[in-house]
């Protein structure tokens, strides 16, 4: 085995020296040709190409392939070798392909083969291509040197089966302070989402750990390549959980040649679309809120404010309400702009209103019709000879115009929103019986922070829906594609919203419930979402399978959300890659500080490069970076407006690290007060424990977690101390 071994090594050297020097050749020749600044069509579409090709061979010189499969058509009398890289080049002058792009349609047989002796296939422009796979080998080349070379499958060798040796020697690397690529370990179940057709809503229900995210951002980069006449980076959109969350994926895309895609949270971008007219209230607001509106409840039902204001339920009634104001909008009243003038009829003006404006957005009606009184204002002038007479008449109209406007408000959409809820008298284009429809401690909580111009979260999608059916929704504001990470923290009238923006219902819509952290916002069932779009537009896609934490991490997640009061969906299951028990530890309060600090100093002594300390309050996060800087450890603090992750010694709140990990994580406070045994604090303590690669701690004081109490196996290591 060494043998074949080593001669396929230097089987892959020859190649691999064969192709940096083709690569070098021809980026020396378009390094050669002088950028083309000048303003003929022609050669500025020719320059486009050369400095693709700059950047493809550029992007190639240092790692131009990962993987190799020697692939016989049918009809062909011998296996061609294909080698798959992240981008594609080809000889200059045979055309020849030396690198084949992992988008490609041939390239997709090295993600879905796994193992076997019958044919394969793959949809090709030309239709289907069958054929044997010969050889699959997966290849490691860091900064232009071959470093590993692994036989995933020999059809000439003992094993006829896949294994997953490649796959492990890559989870088993440390990770950094940024998310990276995945082409050279795309699994087959990852591999169908990324190539699904692009015209409609895919839902992903992917456990912890299952790739949803990495995979969705190479989703975008294949539609990109496969979709290349309809769809244009900077018409794409990805919505993330948080600005630190953008940060740590901020990497990918670019490793994948994608640039000028909008990556943005639904916050940032909701204020923006609204000018930041309101503001977004603190978490001190937010809680007040709550606790008026009885969102300390112990269960989150249909009824609590924010999950009735995202649902579609409520999307509907402020259709009832805008159908009501259009129908009453205008002014039921004649207009006569002077003594002595014609007078307009209000059944003409409302007829300019509902008829020959009717297809524009509320607001643009009311601006055409405001300014088609004045051209008829105009033509009545007209019929005024004195000059002074007609002066003093043209005043008179404009001062008459502003009273009749004064009668056909103009609202913003958060004006229009606080008319709502106000309190005393209804606005006249809000019946009580509509009124009647809203919960009454949703009323006056709202109305309480609406009245200082702040809203909160669930506000955003009505406030963008009344700007949407008051302004329209422009060209530069629709998009080819959106993308929406921790989607079960979504409500469905976001996505309602967001598939008014989205051409061709194009989504990618990724999310676990069993995180779902955030219930009183988002979702229960992916079905709150798929029945807003159909069922011939929409589907289902589901990745149980983790890849980032070690077995012992993933079973023991898995005990936690058995222990709550409600079952999860699905659970993890994890890759055959074992590692340290869980360790469970009960901790003096008092020493628990300099129990951190060893700790941290034992984790980073070993293989450890990444550690996360996973507290559950803001609060307290901040009390244990204080303490901990005053010990020397140079620890980093992340809170809701932070928008970087650092990397190394990361202090930060267990809702807060959704969607990150480290190669260690330690949670504090595990006990029954900070985790009693309800289902939204197993989805929080599974988010926490879920962080972790290779190392997973949990210390309490006092009487540990029910939801952690009575788990027990090999998986498991308790300790009475650190």
């Amino acid at each position: 085995m060494e043998s074949s071994m080593q001669t396929a090594y230097e089987e892959e050297m020859r190649r691999l020296e064969q192709t940096f020097a083709e690569i070098d050749r021809q980026l020396a020749v378009l390094q050669q040709i002088p950028p083309y600044t000048g303003t003929d069509h022609t050669e500025q579409v020719l320059e486009s190409v050369r400095e693709s090709r700059r950047r493809s061979l550029a992007a190639a010189q240092s790692e131009p392939y990962f993987g190799r499969l020697d692939f016989q058509e049918k009809g062909q009398t011998s296996p061609a070798p294909l080698y798959i890289g992240k981008v594609g080049v080809e000889k200059d002058a045979s055309q020849e392909l030396m690198v084949i792009d992992w988008r490609a349609p041939v390239a997709s047989l090295f993600y879905s083969f796994t193992g076997g002796s019958d044919p394969v296939q793959y949809d090709s422009p030309d239709g289907l291509v069958e054929g044997l796979v010969y050889l699959k080998r997966n290849l490691v080349i860091r900064k232009q040197i071959l470093q590993r070379v692994v036989d995933t499958f020999d059809r000439s060798g003992d094993s006829m089966a896949v294994t997953d040796e490649f796959l492990l020697y890559r989870l088993g690397e440390n990770k950094d302070n940024k998310l990276r690529d995945i082409v050279s370990t795309i699994q087959s179940e990852q591999d169908a989402i990324i190539r699904a057709v692009k015209n409609s809503a895919l839902i992903i229900q992917g456990v912890a750990g299952s790739g949803k995210t990495t995979v969705a951002l190479h989703r975008l980069a294949y539609l990109l390549y496969h979709y290349r006449d309809q769809v244009r980076a900077e018409r794409m959109i990805i919505f993330a959980p948080n600005r630190m969350f953008l940060d740590y994926i901020s990497s990918v895309l670019p490793e994948l040649g994608v640039g000028h895609i909008q990556q943005t949270t639904f916050a940032d971008w909701a204020l923006d679309l609204l000018d930041h007219e309101p503001e977004l209230a603190d978490q001190a607001e937010r809680l007040r809120y709550w606790f008026q509106t009885g969102a300390h409840r112990p269960v989150i039902d249909d009824t609590a404010p924010g999950r009735w204001k995202g649902s579609t339920r409520f999307l509907h009634w402020l259709d009832e309400v805008l159908g009501q104001y259009e129908r009453m909008a205008v002014p039921d009243s004649d207009f006569t702009p002077w003594d002595g003038a014609d007078t307009l009829r209000a059944q003409m003006i409302r007829q300019w209103y509902d008829v020959e404006n009717k297809h524009e957005p509320l607001m643009k009606r009311r601006e055409r019709v405001i300014a088609r009184i004045k051209r008829w204002m105009d033509m009545q002038s007209d019929k005024v000879w004195a000059a002074q007479l007609k002066k003093e008449c043209k005043k008179k109209g404009a001062a008459r115009l502003r009273q009749y406007t004064k009668l056909w408000k103009e609202y913003s959409p958060l004006g229009f929103y606080r008319e709502l809820f106000q309190a005393g008298s209804l606005p006249s284009f809000l019946s009580q019986e509509l009124r009647s429809r809203l919960p009454e401690d949703l009323l006056s909580a709202t109305a309480a922070y609406l009245k200082k111009k702040r809203v909160l979260q669930e506000d955003l999608a009505p406030l963008l829906y009344i700007r949407a059916k008051f302004y329209g929704i422009h060209g530069e504001l629709t998009f080819d594609h959106t993308v929406i990470d921790e989607a079960q923290d979504f409500s469905p009238f976001q996505i309602a919203l967001l598939n008014m923006h989205t051409r061709s219902q194009s989504f990618t819509i990724l999310g676990d419930l069993s995180q779902g952290i955030h219930e009183y916002q988002g979702i229960r069932a992916w079905n709150e979402f798929t029945d807003l779009f159909g069922a011939d537009k929409t589907a289902y896609f589901q990745l149980n399978r983790s890849y980032r934490s070690t077995m012992e991490i993933i079973y023991f997640a898995n005990e936690v959300l058995r222990n709550a009061p409600e079952q999860p969906a699905t659970l993890a299951v994890p890759v055959f890659r074992s590692g340290a028990p869980v360790r469970i530890a009960q901790t003096d309060h008092s020493d628990l500080v300099s129990s951190l600090h060893l700790a941290i100093n034992r984790l980073l002594a070993g293989s450890i490069e990444t550690v996360a300390i996973l507290a559950r309050t803001g609060e307290r996060c901040k009390q244990l970076h204080t303490q901990l800087q005053a010990r020397g450890l140079r620890a980093n603090l992340i809170g809701a407006d932070h928008e970087r992750y650092e990397g190394g010694i990361t202090v930060v709140p267990a809702f807060m690290a959704k969607g990150l990990e480290f190669d260690a994580v330690i949670v504090v406070d595990a006990d029954s007060e900070h985790y009693p045994a309800s289902t939204r604090d197993a989805k929080l303590l599974y988010v926490a424990c879920t962080r972790a690669l290779h190392d997973l701690q949990l210390w309490y004081s006092g009487e540990a977690s029910p939801l952690i109490a009575d788990i027990a196996g090999d998986f498991v290591s308790r300790h009475s101390s650190t």
